[in-house]
């Protein structure tokens, strides 16, 4: 099979490692050889019929009829009565867009953190977002450990009818770990943009544990993965089709 279709055929779920909603790994399903000439039969000769398929293939139809059902159910074939087998959606405008989503990884598409220390006030933290145009900041340790994260939001509700909250420790105003929601530079930007909307956030800490420190440890903030991100994302994608 071509490199397209395999990474088709990746995305679509059949070249698969994941997890489920439990955290469980899944079970990896991985192509035939046969199932992989099948689709480079339907992407050379479509719309082809299924006897016309098994021909090439030096078989009999009713030998392949599980492995077109296979890939018709994966979406990296279709078929119509009187037509034949022609390529699934798997491999439409919609389907390379759904293939680049499931691969690009976070560390390829986050965006440098805004940050400040823990004994950075409130002041400092306003100026911040400010210079850097964020609505979060990143808050850090000495070592650049992720300490917490302070949103807009946060220091709105310190600032209203607080007259000295411009002098305030922002480590007393922010939220902290463990409470802080973060993604790893290994994981997708499908699931970086999930966690987004499940924890209504419009941006997440990239961290990663440094090796040989135990998890008691803040993890090392690295960068930062916004809805801004995912878009550009998106009109990047879009723009190669």
């Amino acid at each position: 099979m071509s490199d397209m279709a395999h990474s088709a055929a990746k995305a679509s779920g059949i070249v698969r490692r994941g997890r489920d909603r439990a955290g469980k790994e899944g079970t990896a399903i991985e192509l035939t050889g046969r199932q992989r000439e099948i689709i480079s039969i339907v992407k050379q000769h479509a719309p082809i019929t299924g006897e016309q398929i098994a021909e090439s293939l030096g078989l009999s139809r009713p030998t392949i009829r599980s492995d077109l059902s296979v890939l018709m159910m994966l979406g990296l074939i279709d078929a119509k009565p009187k037509v034949g087998y022609f390529l699934g959606k798997a491999f439409s405008p919609e389907g390379k867009l759904n293939l680049r989503l499931k691969e690009v990884k976070v560390k390829e598409a986050m965006s440098r953190p805004a940050v400040v220390r823990e004994n950075a006030t409130v002041h400092d933290a306003v100026f911040t977002m400010f210079l850097e145009q964020s609505s979060m900041l990143t808050v850090t340790d000495d070592e650049d450990g992720l300490a917490g994260v302070v949103t807009v939001k946060d220091l709105l509700k310190v600032a209203f009818g607080n007259p000295n909250a411009s002098s305030i420790p922002v480590q007393m105003v922010m939220t902290r770990l463990p409470r802080v929601v973060t993604v790893s530079p290994e994981d997708t930007v499908l699931e970086a943009a999930a966690k987004m909307i499940e924890h209504q956030v419009s941006a997440l800490p990239v961290v990663r544990r440094r090796e040989g420190e135990d998890d008691h440890k803040p993890p090392e903030l690295i960068g930062k993965i916004s809805k801004t991100n995912v878009v550009q994302l998106l009109v990047d994608v879009a723009s190669e089709l």
